[in-house]
């Protein structure tokens, strides 16, 4: 019986990460800035969860979304910047690189958390944090000395991951309130600093409005945004932290393979793929470790 209670959640989860999986190669069809991408992505997302939440009759708190109102803003701001500079990291030096990049932010969360939670960083992660490291140094392709190295890409990427990790540990702040209260009002949030960032540093004169480019850009904000959110939050009420911690890994290899196959030019080399297997799966030990003893790091 709890395995019948469990698979269409379980589902809904690996659907959720596959769908944010694809995110970055849909990204390279659309011949649009960055920031209007994130604004595009963060409106139409927020519009998606917000007919949902009344569809399915979650009533909004706003008692408590008043309590974690300064926290709320703060990470809004940061979730449309690290969407960005991901989508630049994409453009430079492809979904793979960029992707383990941004995979790389439980690390960050792991080398502050001593100082600003508290927590103690212990043996097994420190050893996590060496071996992530390393990965990446791998991931980079630093030892190819033939190689063409973005470093502005790379630097683009871990920028995302850094940003992205900052928004973890304002979540760890948050209290009481829901799962979509807390998503709804920071992709509000981002929506309105990306029209503002957008409408200071674009030229709409260049901008390609095309057919495929405004579909493309209703895909990520509908699918990429409000239907993988909402198929993400709806699991996790079923799931222990373990197991979405397990499937979470889903994204970013599911984005490798795609880009691998879709653009030849993102193929990493046997050490990139060597590097991006130590990278999350140094993560990925570390997670399941802290999520049993119950903090949850979900942005």
């Amino acid at each position: 019986m709890q395995k019948k209670r469990t698979f269409i959640p379980l589902l809904m989860l690996i659907l959720s990460m596959s769908i944010f999986g694809s995110v970055g190669i849909f990204k390279k069809f659309i011949y649009m800035p960055s920031g209007l991408i994130s604004f595009a992505r963060a409106f139409i997302g927020v519009i998606f969860i917000l007919l949902y939440m009344l569809i399915a009759g979650h009533k909004i708190s706003f008692s408590s979304i008043r309590k974690n109102a300064p926290q709320l803003i703060i990470s809004g701001i940061m979730l449309g910047f690290n969407w960005i500079l991901l989508f630049e990291a994409i453009d430079k030096t492809g979904v793979p690189v960029a992707t383990i990049c941004y995979y790389f932010a439980p690390v960050f969360v792991m080398i502050v958390s001593p100082f600003l939670l508290k927590e103690k960083l212990g043996v097994k992660k420190t050893l996590c944090i060496i071996l992530a490291l390393f990965g990446m140094i791998l991931v980079a392709n630093v030892f190819d000395g033939d190689a063409k190295i973005n470093t502005v890409g790379i630097f683009l990427g871990i920028g995302a991951a850094v940003l992205y990790a900052s928004i973890v540990l304002a979540n760890k702040t948050v209290k009481e309130i829901s799962a979509f209260d807390r998503t709804a009002v920071q992709l509000g949030v981002s929506a309105a600093i990306m029209l503002i960032y957008t409408l200071c540093t674009t030229d709409f004169s260049t901008v390609s409005f095309t057919t495929k480019n405004v579909i493309l850009l209703i895909v990520i904000g509908c699918i990429h945004t409000g239907l993988a959110y909402t198929l993400y939050f709806a699991s996790m009420e079923h799931l222990s932290a373990q197991t979405i911690s397990l499937f979470s890994y889903f994204d970013p290899v599911l984005a490798c393979i795609l880009a691998s196959i879709i653009f030849p030019s993102d193929r990493m080399n046997a050490l990139q793929i060597l590097g991006s297997v130590i990278v999350l799966g140094a993560t990925l030990a570390c997670e399941i470790s802290i999520k049993k003893k119950g903090n949850n790091y979900n942005a």
